[in-house]
């Protein structure tokens, strides 16, 4: 890659990630091409972000038209793509009222402040949340406080008080946090940062009749789940319970920064003026873009090939003799691999090979391409997987 570019990053940009050694600089469906003009396969999507594929025709077009008609007013003024964006996104799921915003971290702190004004108009002091051990829920303060991992870190202590969290998929011990004082139950139905773990129907049940017997709110975390991923347009339409409010962001606005909270007819009530607020939140770019793709990803057709395809690559995955478990649903896979195979050595592999991918975990890989993802690009970026496995021969049986 350009090394004037990496010594730039290294002097200017503050060191909060640790970047690949690859300068992306054009994307078209599925692939991505870098500085010296090789082609990669994107099994990982801007992390479940350009689920649509890289520049859309359709999001580029709405992003173009729009761009060259308004940019920016602020929401103390009308624009109609904001308002139209919220009505699909309402009809589309819980039937209530839309807060956006630019990003999930944020779509959390307001789902959070649902959460406590909810509690607090029904007498309760001091709220509290409760999530699952490997939550990932964002990196601001509220956000934060709900992520168990990243809270643990004495570094940014102390945390926001009002937070506790159990065990993960554990029924029992999540219906014994859940009481008087509880004021939501905030959770991911599918891990995505911790590598791909399904919440079972069992524990969901378990939170819904909790919820509901505590007074207390179900809250759904589909930042990573939702638009499509999972081959529905929500993953909660897959399982037992519906939630009572829900937040989204990463693929809804095809590449563009847009988050929203949506409740449903009580909850999307709880907040009023001046409650809360974001400048650029739904501006009319983000949300043309948004409504691009939801007009591509709302679709049967879609949802049937996110889901056929996803199961093609689960089945094939699970046959290779260095796989030890294939976690998922849809286009949203985790991969535990043998005893002994190193999955970060292994995703740099992979990236030498030309296949994008994630390793959330010392064990384990993480895959989430494009819905637009071709066949022939499919069985590519398997063989390349079989390929960067090949050396490798498990000490355990499957």
């Amino acid at each position: 890659m350009n090394e004037a570019v990496r010594a730039d990053e290294a002097r200017y940009v503050m060191q909060t990630y640790k970047r690949a050694g690859v300068e992306f600089v054009r994307g078209e469906g599925a692939l991505l091409f870098d500085d010296e003009g090789r082609e990669y396969v994107d099994f990982l999507g801007g992390i479940s972000v350009a689920s649509v594929g890289h520049c859309h025709p359709k999001v580029v077009e709405a992003i173009r038209s729009q761009s060259a008609e308004l940019l920016h007013v602020s929401n103390l003024f009308y624009t109609a793509p904001m308002v139209e964006l919220a009505k699909r996104l309402s009809e589309t799921s819980l039937g209530g009222k839309v807060f956006f915003c630019n990003s999930g971290t944020e779509a959390n702190e307001c789902a959070i402040k649902i959460a406590r004004k909810h509690a607090r108009s029904r007498g309760v002091e001091k709220p509290e949340i409760v999530s699952f051990e490997g939550d990932f829920h964002g990196r601001s303060y509220g956000s934060l406080s709900a992520t168990p991992g990243l809270a643990a870190n004495p570094d940014f202590a102390p945390m926001l008080p009002g937070f506790r969290s159990v065990p993960f998929d554990d029924a029992s011990a999540l219906r014994e946090a859940i009481g008087p004082d509880t004021a939501a139950v905030l959770i991911e139905p599918i891990q995505g940062e911790a590598g791909v773990f399904p919440l079972s129907d069992e524990t969901l049940l378990a939170a819904r009749q909790a919820c509901d017997e505590s007074g207390a709110l179900l809250i759904f975390d589909e930042v990573q789940t939702g638009i499509g991923r999972t081959g529905s347009l929500w993953a909660y339409e897959q399982g037992p319970v519906r939630p009572d409010v829900m937040t989204t962001a990463k693929a809804l606005g095809g590449g563009t920064a847009i988050g929203a909270c949506i409740g449903n007819r009580q909850t999307g009530e709880v907040l009023t003026a001046g409650d809360h607020g974001s400048t650029f939140a739904a501006g009319p770019v983000a949300s043309g873009a948004a409504l691009a793709v939801l007009d591509l990803v709302d679709d049967p057709a879609m949802l049937r090939r996110i889901r056929s395809l996803g199961d093609r690559l689960m089945e094939s995955l699970s046959g290779l003799d260095q796989v030890a478990e294939v976690r998922g649903r849809g286009m949203m896979i985790g991969v535990r691999l043998a005893e002994g195979i190193d999955a970060g050595a292994v995703n740099a592999n992979l990236l030498e090979r030309g296949l994008v991918a994630n390793a959330p975990r010392p064990d384990s890989l993480r895959f989430l391409p494009p819905f637009v993802l071709t066949d022939e690009q499919a069985e590519q970026a398997l063989s390349l997987i079989a390929e960067a496995l090949a050396g490798y021969h498990p000490v355990e049986s499957k």
